[in-house]
């Protein structure tokens, strides 16, 4: 993997821990300082993928992943927290590992919002996918996730993980100046259809097509060499 699981893992807790002391102590900057370590976290994979020499084969696969899992989302815009970027994202973490499924997950809601919108809450939804996509891909080779049940419970997992993300960009976005525990848990209690929506819909793509796109895109991997 370009990052190694020890820098990622020491990143994603530091990153945890400052945002939280910027989020319950610090002073009417919650919103830009949580921006910050939000770059800050995400830069060591784009430096690690940006310095990878990569063949053209495996540019494309990355970026035809990406272009499925952002397009993938546009039919899908009417009903709320139900698309399929969050299946392919998975999948393409399951195959080639998690520096690709982190990749392929913000490349997917930064094109995505080209479509439905772009905002301040493109890179929290860069974050939150990427880190789906990486978070598979250290677990791609556990008997967990080797199997069809284990796959769909970490869909369901990341369903409610990714709209708890959401919803402290949420709360930070409107009032970041009352925000407290009580008012983060109102949030999240009050999205709780919204990400029961994700979740289950990351159990259907996941339970119906996993086996057949693991097939396919192993046999990808193996036909052009690729990611080795």
């Amino acid at each position: 993997m370009y990052i190694s699981r020890k820098y990622a893992g020491l990143t994603i807790i530091v990153f945890i821990i400052l945002l939280i002391i910027s989020t319950f102590w610090a002073d009417k900057h919650y919103l830009t300082i949580s921006f910050i370590m939000l770059l800050v976290i995400m830069a060591p994979f784009f430096i690690g993928f940006e310095r990878k020499k990569l063949k053209a084969e495996e540019m494309v696969i990355i970026a035809m992943l990406s272009a499925i899992a952002a397009i993938g989302r546009v039919p899908f815009a009417a009903i709320p927290s139900v698309q399929p970027t969050s299946f392919v994202i998975i999948m393409s973490a399951f195959t080639f590992g998690g520096d690709v499924g982190f990749m392929v997950g913000s490349i997917a809601a930064l094109v995505s919002n080209m479509i439905l919108g772009q905002g301040p809450w493109t890179p929290w939804q860069m974050f939150s996918w990427g880190m789906m996509g990486f978070t598979a891909g250290i677990l791609r080779n556990t008997k967990f996730m080797n199997t069809k049940i284990g796959r769909c419970m970490f869909g369901a997992i990341w369903g409610f993980l990714f709209g708890w993300i959401m919803n402290l960009w949420g709360v930070l976005y409107l009032d970041s100046s009352s925000l407290t525990w009580k008012v983060y848990l109102a949030s999240c209690i009050a999205s709780f259809k919204f990400d029961l929506n994700h979740a289950v819909s990351n159990v259907v793509f996941l339970s119906l097509f996993s086996t057949r796109w693991i097939k396919i895109l192993d046999r990808i991997k193996i036909k052009y060499g690729l990611m080795k």
